[in-house]
C-alpha cells in the first residue's frame, strides 16, 4: 500500500525526541511554517523549558521518553526528528559500547513503529557510525523485524556545507517508508572555497558582526521562572548572554600571548603549568584561538572554557560568551533560555546548528511534495 503524502498547503506532523533546546524544530521551522510539531520530548527540565519559551508549550513533555512512551497515545507522524545524547558514542575507546545512554535509541526505535512516519530524521557524531547500535538499528529496518516498512541510509554531513558558521560534522540519518523513494541528502550550499556553484564557507566574523569585543559582565540578570514547582534562572534572551567569566591574572596573561590560530604552545615556558612543559605534543586546541576570517570549531557544551579546546576569542583575551556561541549555532538574539550559565551552555553545545537543520527540513519538504525522485537519491536501500 502506498503512503500518502501531504498535499502542499497541509501540515506536516512532527514528532522532536530528545528535543533539547529546539534546534532541529527552530530550523525546519524557519524553512516552513507547515511543519507542526506535535509533541516535544526533553528530559532535561531547563532545555524543556527553553524549547517552550520559543515554540508551543502545549507540545512539550518534560521527561523521559521512556515515560512518554508509558503514558501517552502516540499521535500518527509524517516526520520523526532527533538526536538521542550522544555522550555514549563520543569515545568508544574509553566508555561502554552499551552505554544505557546508548540506549535511548531503541526508544526512538519504538516512537518510529507506532507513529509510522513518513520519514524519520536521526542526529548523532561520527562515530555512531561505527558503533554497535546503529547495526543493531538496521538489523531492526530488515523485512522481518519490528521496523521491517523502513529502510535508511546515514551520512556525515558538515554544518559548514549548509551555511553554519563552524566547521561541525555530525551524522545525519534519513530513513523512509519502503513505499516512498529514498530522499537522499540535501545537497550543500557552501564550500572552503568559492565556486561557481557554491558561497564560500561563513566566517566567525559574520555571525559575530556587531557585537562589542569587550566584555565585562559576568553574571545572569537576577530573574526566576517556575518551572514544575521549581524555580529556575530565566528566561533570558540570546543578546543578554554576552557574558564572560572570572579569570585570574596568571591565565589573562597566558592567553596574551596567544596569536589568531595559536594555542597553547605559544605560551611561554615561564608562563606554563609543569604538566604543560613536560608535554610538547597533544591537542593542537587547547588554549586556542578562533580567528575572524574562519569558521569556528565545533561548538561544544564547555565552549567558556580555554582548557577545553579552541574557543578563544579571535581578538580579546576571553573565551567565547554565549551569545556568542549562540550565534555560532544560529540562534537568532531574541530566543530565549532557561537555566544556569552552565545549563545554557549545555543546551547551545547539545543543539543541532539551525543552518543545518534547516537544509534538511527543506530537503524532506521537497521529498514529501513531489513523488519523482530528488537529485542524489535512490529507490531503495537495503
Amino acid at each position: 500500500m502506498t503512503v500518502p503524502r501531504p498535499s502542499p498547503r497541509t501540515e506536516i506532523r512532527v514528532l522532536d525526541l530528545f528535543s533539547g533546546a529546539g534546534g532541529l524544530s527552530s530550523g525546519f521551522g524557519a524553512e516552513s511554517t507547515r511543519f507542526k510539531t506535535l509533541r516535544a520530548i526533553e528530559n532535561d527540565t531547563a532545555a524543556a523549558a527553553t524549547y517552550a519559551e520559543n515554540h508551543d508549550p502545549e507540545t512539550v513533555f518534560a521527561g523521559g521518553i521512556e515515560d512518554w512512551l508509558k503514558s501517552e497515545d502516540i499521535p500518527e507522524a509524517d516526520v520523526v526528528i532527533g538526536g538521542p545524547p550522544c555522550q555514549g558514542f563520543s569515545a568508544l575507546g574509553k566508555q561502554q559500547q552499551l552505554d544505557e545512554r546508548n540506549q535511548l535509541w531503541l526508544r526512538y526505535a519504538e516512537t518510529i513503529r507506532k507513529a509510522r512516519p513518513k520519514y524519520f530524521v536521526l542526529e548523532n557524531v561520527p562515530q555512531f557510525l561505527a558503533s554497535v547500535q546503529l547495526a543493531r538499528f538496521k538489523r531492526q529496518c530488515q523485512p522481518s523485524q519490528p521496523l521491517g516498512n523502513y529502510t535508511f541510509r546515514a551520512m556525515v554531513l558538515n554544518a559548514a556545507d549548509y551555511g553554519a558558521a563552524q566547521v561541525r560534522k555530525r551524522v545525519i540519518l534519513i530513513g523512509h517508508h519502503r513505499d516512498l523513494p529514498s530522499p537522499g541528502f540535501p545537497v550543500s550550499t557552501h564550500a572552503k572555497a568559492e565556486d561557481a556553484t557554491h558561497a564560500a564557507w561563513r566566517s566567525l566574523g559574520d555571525v559575530l558582526h556587531g557585537l562589542r569585543p569587550a566584555v565585562t559582565e559576568i553574571d545572569l540578570p537576577n530573574r526566576t521562572i517556575e518551572v514544575g514547582g521549581t524555580l529556575l534562572p530565566g528566561a533570558f534572551k540570546t543578546n543578554e548572554l554576552h557574558l564572560t567569566r572570572h579569570y585570574e591574572q596568571l591565565s589573562i596573561d597566558r592567553i596574551r600571548h596567544i596569536p589568531a590560530d595559536g594555542n597553547r604552545f605559544d605560551i611561554p615556558e615561564r608562563l606554563l603549568a609543569d604538566c604543560w612543559k613536560k608535554h610538547k605534543s597533544g591537542s593542537g586546541d587547547v588554549m586556542g584561538r578562533l580567528n575572524y576570517a574562519k569558521p569556528s570549531v565545533t561548538i561544544r557544551t564547555e565552549f567558556f572554557k580555554p582548557e577545553k579546546g579552541r574557543y578563544l576569542h579571535p581578538t580579546e583575551n576571553r573565551a567565547l560568551t554565549h551569545h556568542e556561541a549562540a550565534r555560532v549555532q544560529g540562534f537568532p538574539d531574541d530566543y530565549k533560555w532557561v537555566g544556569s550559565k552552565v545549563a545554557i551552555a549545555r543546551q547551545i553545545g547539545n543543539a543541532v546548528p539551525i543552518p543545518l537543520a534547516r537544509a534538511v527540513g527543506a530537503h524532506l519538504l521537497a521529498a514529501l511534495d513531489a513523488p519523482s525522485l530528488l537529485p542524489g537519491s535512490e529507490m531503495n536501500d537495503d
